[in-house]
């Protein structure tokens, strides 16, 4: 069996060079694809054809994929969760650097001065006080997210010797025992901007999340204080921000989000969208997402999704089930029932939702005749039924 990847971006080739040329066809003009990986692209008013298996993003946000669509679909939305942590909290180390020690107005006087070396050297000598900054070091840092990032921004703070805030309502166990303990609990967001001299945000863009930052929690934040975003633009108010700006009560806005109305805005630094951007992030998401592709497309394995549950099972036949159905009462059953009906052992059988979704594989001791399989599949409730024999 073949099968067919469509890019719609440019995908690092130490990814891409991991599917196997004899069983995948990888190309940025394909017809019929059965999966489709993506950086940057927007997707919603894409029209996805009905062969499409799996979505994968080679990143961490989703935003840009119609992931309501998909999950009615019964197709799991892949992402690279974690693989480019290391290339953003680096980038909010150099951000939270350029804000505390204005690194850029001093830039901008340096780029216009003019004259001999004498010259020159009077000129700094009587300008720099204009740019003096703080340390990091004893500052408070609040982090609201404390995903992959997040833990690395967190500990990357605590080595420079800076104390640290975290928030994070949905903070899972494994991300807790990661967590180093000298990062203190806030019990809200705004216990957290009262205490932080810099907040950095890594939290999805969600509706939740949508206008996290707003007028009312910049009044919250301690004066003088800097904010850091490099997650999503709407997870900000910039007008607030703006007008916290102009009021002298935030010191710094630096996010990596350019907007019309932050162009030329003092105190206001906007990078052009570089968290992810090195080679090295760029080549980690590109393998993490493939290899999660190619594990699903031939074992029906679910990892990294942000819309199904997290099954993965040992293969122990060469007969395999996938199903993907809404998760409502008897949906169990009703599957069981099919698979005796139609004289099939369950060698092996899990089970797990999420939400409103539910996943199920059946490893059987006998094949799987296409006519049980369109039985499944008119179940009602039913999203996608798979047969995956080995190669």
């Amino acid at each position: 069996m073949t099968y067919r990847i469509l890019t719609l971006n440019k995908i690092s080739h130490q990814g891409l060079k991991r599917f196997p040329t004899e069983s995948y066809q990888v190309s940025t003009s394909i017809a019929d694809p059965d999966a489709i990986l993506v950086r940057s692209q927007g997707m919603h008013d894409m029209k996805i054809p009905d062969s499409v298996k799996a979505i994968a993003r080679a990143g961490a946000g989703t935003n840009n994929v119609p992931v309501a669509k998909m999950t009615a679909r019964g197709i799991p939305v892949f992402n690279a969760a974690g693989a480019n942590a290391n290339a953003v909290k680096e980038l909010v180390l150099a951000g939270m650097l350029l804000a505390a020690r204005n690194i850029v107005p001093a830039l901008q006087f340096t780029a216009g001065l003019q004259g001999d070396d004498a010259s020159l050297h009077k000129q700094v000598e009587d300008g720099k006080k204009h740019f003096a900054g703080t340390e990091l070091r004893g500052r408070t840092l609040g982090i609201i997210g404390l995903g992959a990032i997040g833990r690395l921004v967190a500990d990357t703070a605590l080595g420079l010797g800076m104390h640290v805030y975290g928030f994070d309502p949905a903070l899972t166990v494994d991300a807790a025992w990661s967590l180093s303990s000298q990062v203190k609990k806030a019990n809200s967001v705004e216990e957290l901007l009262k205490h932080s001299d810099f907040v950095t945000l890594h939290v999805p863009l969600l509706d939740a999340t949508r206008g996290l930052i707003n007028a009312a929690r910049l009044q919250v934040m301690k004066s003088g204080s800097v904010l850091l975003n490099f997650s999503r633009d709407a997870i900000v108010d910039s007008d607030a921000v703006l007008a916290s700006l102009s009021a002298k009560h935030l010191r710094s806005y630096v996010c990596d989000f350019p907007a019309q109305n932050l162009q030329a805005q003092a105190n206001v630094i906007t990078l052009p969208h570089l968290g992810a951007s090195t080679e090295e992030a760029e080549e980690n998401c590109a393998v993490m997402v493939v290899d999660q592709v190619r594990e699903y497309l031939e074992h029906g394995n679910i990892t990294n999704t942000v819309n199904f549950p997290t099954v993965v099972m040992p293969r122990e036949s060469s007969h395999r089930l996938a199903i993907a159905n809404a998760n409502v009462p008897n949906m169990l059953g009703q599957i069981s029932t099919a698979l005796a009906n139609a004289g099939i052992n369950i060698h092996n059988m899990m089970n797990k939702s999420r939400g409103d979704m539910a996943y199920t594989l059946v490893d059987s001791d006998s094949a799987l005749p296409a006519e049980l399989i369109a039985h499944l599949a008119a179940i009602p409730g039913v999203l996608m039924v798979r047969a995956l024999p080995l190669p």
